[in-house]
């Protein structure tokens, strides 16, 4: 079995050493993945493109300091996954700072769209509710396919960790779709 996290080590060793047609291809090969858990995790399109975008300038810049060149991708998403908290608490600082009354929709405000889906949660607004790391986990095992093993590589967790994280929190949200 081939793990998903694997990219060819040499392409990585030839994009170390300057090549910046070896860092396009590495680029081509995983940025796919990053937008996908990026935007899973900010829940917003310009958000994601601006970690994705951040992580790999970050990448490009500290790629020299990858010690095993068989982990570029574990590595580079545990880049985006710091990018994202980072981007998390600005979020939350910021909303912090204005005033929710500017957001609350009034009885005339709301759309028949919105009035008939405004008693069901949908699975973005659960999604919403997790944590951080919660949030990552179930994105990356439910949507991006990967194993706890790699996860825990990406997420620089245990496996057991990731495990039992994965299953409290699908039971999480289980229930918050069920309300």
């Amino acid at each position: 079995m081939v793990n998903r996290l694997d990219i060819n080590p040499e392409l990585v060793a030839r994009a170390k050493l300057g090549d910046k047609q070896s860092f396009a291809q590495l680029y081509d090969l995983v940025a796919k993945d990053l937008y996908k858990v990026a935007l899973y995790t900010l829940g917003s399109q310009p958000e994601a493109e601006d970690a994705v975008s951040e992580t790999f300038l970050e990448a490009y810049k500290g790629l020299k300091n990858l010690r095993d060149d068989t982990k570029f991708k574990a590595w580079i998403m545990r880049i985006l996954s710091i990018r994202c908290k980072r981007k998390i608490t600005g979020l939350v600082a910021a909303k912090q700072q204005i005033s929710l009354e500017d957001f609350v929709e009034t009885a005339d405000d709301v759309s028949p769209e919105t009035a008939d889906c405004s008693d069901r949660v949908t699975l973005r607004q659960a999604l919403d509710e997790l944590a951080p790391d919660e949030r990552a986990v179930v994105i990356l095992s439910a949507v991006q396919g990967y194993t706890t093993r790699e996860i825990g590589e990406i997420m620089g967790m245990p496996h057991g960790t990731v495990s039992s994280k994965l299953y409290r929190t699908l039971i999480k949200l289980r229930k918050k779709l069920e309300q």
